[in-house]
């Protein structure tokens, strides 16, 4: 018996001893296994192993990514300071006005022209400046206009005669229409949630060189004459060119043309300066076949909302432009009816043979309160950040337009001179916010193949409401103050109903860059 279960223990044995060498071979292969997926050579020896795809951003991400810093308080400033130039440019014409009426013996329409041939300039350049910002880019365009509007602005000082002057304010405003692409220029690179806090800020520049014109034309105008105060009101505009240098072209606009490295190049010099990283990968962003179309504008997608568009810039300009010039003219002509005035706000229009005096220059008094009108452009700026952040941009375009057209009949109310102050203040405001509504609306809207296009038929059409304002806020108001008032009142109410009836609420929304 032992010697027959000897020779089974032994067999047993080797099994066993197979059985644990097997194992250690089968356990030997899934290292190798391992090591080989993880070696560099994998691909080769394995080509039908599925490859990791590279990681990938597009632009609106990077900017997301590198975050609000210090190249956007640049940029803010430097931008900013071109709507200092362009006030100054715009708001020109209330002050000189009644020194052109004075030098060359003007009626009221040929008064109203003058403002006109600006606005006229600004609609035909317009459409023209959007298109070539698309096409060529935003910078060109708005450091070409601004070399025009200065050069053309500096020649005004020297016009020989009335013809003379309202030709070059023409060729002025051509040059102010490229200036406001720098809206969109700035609009792209600003982070979505930071936007509607930005963009309304940005009147604070505005105010500024409103303030700035009525200034000269306070210290300047009676010593040195109304062209001594044009030339030296081109000063800001010349300064402008050179901060110009430190901004780049717009990263968005740079993919959209095929320029990817350029766009790398832009998003890393911000994340330089932000101290911030960029996203992990490579920019990658569709090429726009066809940017600068207005066909775009017009299609299916988008033909409701620039309908609707076209006309809340129309009264955004009439309404705008109307508050500035009959502020200007009540004052300069005191048509309205004022219970307590001083000696000097008493009707001055008068002449003993033919029942017109063409000299009636602003006293001290009426640029005062010029100046406190300009503040209501600035002092309702919270009101105007917290209507975009809570209402968004629809809603606060409704009720601004209602709520202005209920102050432009007030204008009607008689008044004290401090009450018709702070009518005019409050108007001011109303209007301005609501000018900052419609621009980031406009810019947020449309995608980046036709935003600066889309803004330029948006100005344009602004322009128009700016070319008639004059008429009826300089030559209406002499017949009648609730004549020249209403047609801004019931403007104000239909533009609030066109707002609301727009398709699209952009609050908080990223920038299309296609359609």
């Amino acid at each position: 018996m032992s010697s027959v279960g000897r020779p089974r223990r032994s067999s047993m044995k080797t099994q066993l001893v197979s059985a644990i060498q097997l194992e250690e071979v089968e356990m030997e292969e899934v290292n190798n296994h391992h090591q080989e997926v993880n070696s560099p050579y994998h691909e080769v020896n394995n080509p039908h192993q599925e490859v990791k795809e590279p990681q990938t951003y597009s632009v609106e991400e990077a900017v997301e990514t590198i975050g609000f810093g210090r190249f956007h308080v640049m940029l803010f400033i430097i931008m900013g300071s071109a709507s200092i130039a362009e006030a100054m440019e715009i708001m020109l014409l209330a002050v000189v006005s009644p020194e052109i009426r004075c030098e060359w013996h003007l009626d009221n329409w040929e008064v109203a022209l003058v403002s006109t041939m600006v606005f006229a300039g600004f609609m035909v350049c317009g459409v023209l400046s959007g298109y070539m910002a698309d096409r060529y880019g935003r910078w060109k365009v708005v450091f070409g206009g601004s070399v025009w509007a200065a050069y053309f602005s500096l020649l005004t000082s020297f016009s020989p005669s009335y013809g003379w002057f309202i030709f070059l304010r023409l060729m002025v405003g051509c040059g102010v229409a490229g200036c406001s692409q720098g809206f969109v220029l700035k609009t792209e690179f600003i982070p979505a949630s930071y936007r509607s806090y930005l963009l309304p800020l940005a009147s604070i520049f505005w105010m500024v060189g409103s303030m700035l014109i009525i200034m000269l034309g306070m210290t300047v105008v009676p010593t040195l004459g109304w062209r001594w105060m044009i030339r030296l009101s081109v000063i800001p505009s010349v300064l402008l060119l050179l901060l110009f240098q430190l901004i780049p072209e717009s990263a968005r606009y740079n993919v959209s043309a095929g320029n990817v490295q350029a766009a790398v190049e832009t998003l890393q010099r911000i994340a330089r300066m932000n101290r911030a990283s960029m996203p992990p990968g490579r920019l990658v962003e569709p090429l726009v076949k066809e940017r600068g179309s207005w066909r775009l504008l017009v299609s299916p997608a988008f033909r409701r909302t620039s309908l609707l568009l076209w006309y809340s810039w129309f009264v955004a300009s009439f309404s705008y432009y109307g508050s500035v010039l009959s502020s200007s003219e009540l004052l300069e002509k005191n048509l309205l009816c004022v219970t307590d005035a001083d000696a000097e706000h008493q009707q001055k229009h008068s002449h003993p043979e033919d029942g017109m005096c063409y000299c009636i220059p602003f006293g001290f008094n009426d640029y005062q309160t010029l100046l406190i009108s300009c503040l209501g452009e600035v002092a309702l700026i919270p009101l105007n950040i917290c209507l975009l952040n809570v209402f968004g941009r629809k809603w606060s375009m409704v009720l601004l337009e209602l709520m202005a057209a209920l102050f432009f009949m007030l204008v009607n109310v008689c008044s004290t001179m401090f009450g018709f102050t702070i009518l005019l203040f409050l108007i001011r405001s109303l209007v301005s916010m609501n000018f900052n509504v419609v621009y980031i609306y406009t810019a947020e809207v449309y995608p980046t193949a036709v935003r600066s296009l889309g803004l330029g038929f948006c100005t344009s059409f602004s322009r128009i409401g700016g070319m008639i304002a004059p008429f009826i806020a300089q030559v209406l108001m002499s017949h009648s103050v609730i004549l020249a008032m209403l047609p801004f009142s019931v403007a104000c109410v239909l533009c609030a109903v066109g707002a609301f009836l727009l398709p699209i609420e952009t609050k908080g929304r990223a920038l299309l860059q296609n359609s």
